[in-house]
């Protein structure tokens, strides 16, 4: 079963730096490749960069719940909970649809904000 797992390539699970501004801060996030991979895909989706999405979801978790406790691993939640909608099928995998404005009653009830 661990083999799926152990042969994934090494780069994947590469940590990496990122530094950027939010609201003219400047931060550094430090995710896993794969993660940068999932937030690309997404930030493509909506017609952003990475940096966009980052601060849009960062604004929008503030507005939300007024504070952030680990926005890395915030940021590491919304990937998975991104790749896990899509297998669900409660979000559409044509990549070229953007994901703005997508509402999802059932994808709610199970606690996952769109």
């Amino acid at each position: 079963m661990c083999e799926i797992f152990v042969k994934a390539d090494p780069g994947l699970y590469e940590s990496r730096a990122r530094s950027l501004r939010l609201h003219g801060v400047v931060t550094s996030i430090r995710l896993e490749k794969i993660f940068w991979n999932v937030l690309e895909e997404i930030a493509v989706r909506d017609g952003m960069n990475t940096n966009q999405l980052i601060t849009k979801l960062y604004d929008e978790l503030i507005a939300y719940r007024g504070h952030i406790d680990n926005f890395s691993s915030f940021l590491r939640v919304c990937c998975l909970r991104y790749t896990s909608l899509m297998l669900d099928g409660e979000i559409t995998t044509d990549k070229h649809l953007p994901l703005a404005g997508l509402h999802n009653a059932k994808a709610e009830t199970k606690g996952f904000l769109i």
